[in-house]
């Protein structure tokens, strides 16, 4: 099985765009060739992480029509949908195609055009990947994620302030990620008085609705010094999903899509937990950053918010940095753009490209989540020897 490169990398700005999903696709990827020096005709399989143009859009063929536009024919195609963790699920697809040999050249672009729907629009298309039980007496994953806050509030004697400590943090990060959609710091007296939105999280708990996309360019680790000095390798990654109807889980602080992808990647990798330097975790809400935290074996089981007390995770003070980037929550949250904007944050760490925002880094993860836990895809990536 040969060992994957990554060799390019792009993000767009995140936040209200006026271009359209094709445009946003089309800006990532080209920027993306051009930071690796590669042309669109030498890509051999090209993959779209997005979730839902359909419902936002009514456009499909998205990745046909990128192909085109970035001059890619005669390469193969795909889309990939895997709710809100497209993006996670497009790493994973174009990494089985390098590592199989079926493709020496892949493109992972993700996007998403979500802003010119109202929010109560764009939450009832997220909210069509619940069960449908659940999804007809009007649950949302809002909802998931305040009822399961409560419970581990209450369950783990854990401050409130604790959950508005990770909002803090994340927004303090993205004041210098210049594509972010809030570039500015919000104190924890205003994330605690904001507007309830599904009790106890309030409305800073949440990440915004965003259009953007991001992309990624994949080779051979044995070739890969052809195309640039430095790169990364995707030492390890793997996927797992969850119960589909939440209130049948045994524990509903655990996702054990996070705790079994984790597994996958860390066994695949040869790292453990101790070994990450930096990891981008998928805080579509705030307790998402305490779940992963704990499912990934970064903190032991309700202890997490403690860590977060502490200062441990702050990227410039504490031991272990966690969503330099400003994470979902100050960043922004395309579906599709997600989980391969977490593999870009990544990447720049790794190659010492992330301008104030870098930390000290050889091995760091990205866990991109889709529903509330239904489906992970855990990736760990090391920079190239």
């Amino acid at each position: 099985m040969e060992r994957v490169a990554i060799i390019g990398a792009s993000m767009t700005q995140f936040g209200q765009r006026e271009a359209w999903l094709q445009e946003l696709l089309a800006e990532a990827a080209i920027d993306c060739l051009e930071d690796a020096g590669v042309t669109g005709e030498e890509i051999e399989h090209l993959y779209v992480s997005n979730m839902a143009s359909g419902e936002y859009e009514g456009q499909t063929g998205a990745v046909n029509a990128l192909a085109h536009d970035i001059d890619a024919m005669p390469a193969y195609t795909q889309r990939v949908d895997q709710t809100s963790s497209s993006g996670g699920a497009g790493m994973f697809a174009a990494w089985q195609s390098v590592a199989s040999g079926a493709s020496g050249m892949t493109l992972l672009v993700g996007g998403e055009k979500m802003t010119h729907r109202t929010t109560a629009e764009a939450t009832d298309v997220i909210a069509s990947l619940t069960h449908r039980v659940e999804y007809k007496h009007g649950i949302t994953l809002p909802s998931f994620a305040g009822l399961t806050a409560r419970h581990y509030l209450e369950r783990f004697d854990a401050p409130r302030e604790s959950l508005g400590k990770v909002a803090e943090k994340n927004h303090r990060n993205g004041v210098d990620n210049p594509n972010a959609q809030f570039q500015k710091e919000v104190d924890l007296e205003t994330i605690l008085e904001s507007p309830i939105v599904a009790d106890p999280l309030r409305l800073y708990d949440f990440c915004p609705i965003t259009d953007g996309s991001a992309a990624l360019l994949f080779c051979p680790e044995s070739v890969a010094t052809e195309y640039a000095d430095e790169y990364v390798v995707v030492s390890g990654i793997d996927g797992a999903t969850d119960t589909h109807v939440v209130h049948e889980r045994d524990d509903p602080t655990v996702m054990r899509g996070v705790v079994e992808s984790g597994k996958g990647a860390y066994e695949m990798s040869g790292y453990g937990p101790d070994d990450i330097d930096v990891a981008e975790l998928h805080d579509m809400f705030t307790i998402l950053e305490f779940l992963q935290m704990e499912g990934l074996g970064f903190a032991e089981q309700g202890e997490a918010w403690k860590l977060i007390e502490e200062g441990y995770t702050e990227r410039d003070t504490g031991e272990f940095p966690i969503n330099t980037s400003g994470g979902l929550k100050s960043k922004g949250h395309p579906l599709g753009a997600s989980g391969v904007a977490q593999a870009v944050e990544i990447y720049e760490q790794l190659m010492g490209e992330a301008g104030p925002r870098q930390v000290e880094a050889d091995v760091g993860l990205t866990c991109n989540v889709g529903g509330f836990g239904n489906c992970v895809i855990t990736t760990i990536m090391e920079a190239g020897q």
